[in-house]
């Protein structure tokens, strides 16, 4: 079981587990006041809740919902459920009683491990038919046998384009996405990450969680996102890189505060991933604190990373999320032959770490796999003659304005070359003359007097008048999901109310 950066990791989760338990130190923090748990204590405790959930008559491979917010309980009910070889059914903790009552549903879930801060969506969403677990609870009753090909994660998607689609991750798939992490960014056991992403959503989870598991390093966990306090965290915590998404670099970035020295010397890096990267707002954030940017690429259905620039002394290529680290990743034309550098077309990943599919949904597994089993992104984007991705925009995202495609990301960044734009996103609506017209929305700076002239002659000048927005909308808040990621559709519905 010796990590390879040629061969995923063999074996299952409940292996892994085992594994580290072998060594010594701490393998969770958490630097917002609960006691940390050694790897040894976490193997403990989710063989311990492994044996209770047998106990209750949960069969292998079933579903247990799993509504918790970042923090130790729930580090040790995810590895419990893991553990024993169960489905861990990752519940969005902001997608609203709707969303959730049809995961729940959808999963087949008869129980589920819930915070006290999630009963009340929890009764109101599962309407009293399931019950909810101890996660003190002990049982007997002899562990289910694992394999590698069984079913450890349900995930559901943000479901932009209809009802959300359940994601279905094996045991090596769900190792393989740490895996991917683990050598794309030379993750050691003497390496610490910071995780502030929720481990509901597959970057906290897969990157940084499955990242130190598979890695043997060790993570703090923060129940959430701070700009005051993130590199109090990192100081105290002595954590080596973190995890994060555009918007939160944006928000540190327009911060009063600053990491100390010793901070800067320790940290080797910091990823993003989850949405592009703009590239002024990823060179302004260097230059201020001085510490590398990983820009990054993945999916739910890829257990997070397809694509990763390399660490310094490395090429990394601003604007890009980089080469593949353990997988292929090809553009296809729309016949799905593969294109020559420079050619446009679909990102498509092959690999350890792709789903097993879209639970009860053939359809839709079948639509999202080439004959030949390649996983259709529906990002559109085109490879240099160095194999580095340039995305160039997204296939329902795109604007199409007089039968021209338009990609938001275009548009994005001329917003964010303004140092007071702080996020910015941009989204079509309907129109009688060219069939959709380009918005925009954008939060600034408090302190900024930036008007919205302003920000269209940027748009002009760098995109020419066809591309620019015919209105930006000001905002104390763009929605965003779990990620942290942007909802154009959301933007959308919300200027058309």
């Amino acid at each position: 079981m010796t990590l390879s950066a040629d061969q995923p990791p063999s074996g299952t989760l409940r292996d892994w587990i085992e594994k580290r338990a072998i060594g010594e130190g701490s393998a969770f923090v958490f630097p917002e006041g609960e006691e940390s748990l050694s790897w040894t204590d976490l193997r403990d405790t989710a063989a311990r809740i492994a044996g209770y959930l047998t106990s209750e008559g949960i069969a292998h491979g079933e579903s247990v919902a799993i509504m918790m917010p970042n923090g130790r309980a729930a580090v040790q009910c995810l590895m419990g459920v893991l553990y024993g070889g169960f489905r861990a059914t990752m519940i969005n903790l902001v997608a609203g009683q709707e969303a959730i009552a049809y995961a729940l549903d959808h999963s087949e879930s008869r129980f589920a491990f819930v915070d006290d801060s999630q009963l009340e969506m929890f009764r109101g969403a599962s309407g009293g038919r399931i019950t909810r677990l101890d996660p003190d609870g002990e049982g007997t009753t002899p562990l289910h046998p694992v394999a590698h090909q069984d079913h450890a994660l349900l995930m559901y998607t943000s479901g932009t384009t209809g009802r959300p689609k359940g994601v279905v991750h094996t045991q090596s798939s769900l190792l393989a996405g740490g895996w991917t992490t683990a050598i794309a960014h030379a993750l050691t056991p003497e390496d610490r990450g910071l995780c502030v992403l929720p481990i509901c959503h597959i970057n906290g989870l897969c990157v940084t969680v499955m990242g130190a598991l598979v890695s043997g390093g060790s993570l703090a966990m923060c129940p959430r996102f701070s700009a005051s306090r993130f590199w109090e965290n990192i100081a105290t915590t002595g954590a080596t890189w973190f995890s994060v998404v555009p918007t939160i670099i944006s928000h540190l970035l327009h911060s009063d505060l600053d990491p100390d020295a010793t901070t800067k010397d320790r940290l080797r890096f910091g990823r993003s991933a989850s949405s592009p990267l703009s590239p002024d707002v990823q060179t302004a954030f260097e230059s201020r604190f001085g510490v590398p940017i990983i820009e990054t690429m993945g999916l739910t259905e890829t257990a997070a990373q397809i694509l990763s620039n390399p660490l310094p002394p490395g090429e990394r290529k601003i604007g890009s999320p980089g080469v593949a680290f353990g997988n292929e990743v090809s553009i296809l034309s729309r016949d799905f032959a593969p294109q020559p550098a420079g050619q446009e077309g679909e990102v498509a990943v092959r690999g350890p770490n792709v789903m097993r599919e879209y639970l009860k949904n053939a359809q839709a597994t079948r639509d999202t796999f080439t004959p030949d089993g390649w996983l259709r992104t529906g990002d559109l984007g085109r490879m240099d003659d160095d194999g580095y991705l340039y995305i160039t925009g997204r296939l329902k995202e795109l604007i199409i304005k007089g039968g021209e495609n338009i990609a938001p990301r275009e548009i994005d960044e001329a917003l964010y070359s303004h140092p007071d734009v702080i996020e910015a996103a941009a989204f079509s609506r309907p129109c009688d003359s060219y069939g959709e017209r380009i918005e925009a929305a954008v939060k600034i700076d408090d302190s900024s007097n930036l008007s919205e002239d302003e920000l269209l002659e940027i748009c002009r000048t760098r995109l020419g008048a066809f591309k620019c927005p015919d209105h930006i909308h000001f905002m104390d808040e763009l929605p965003k999901g779990p990620s942290g990621k942007i909802q154009r559709r959301l933007l959308s519905e919300m200027a058309m109310a």
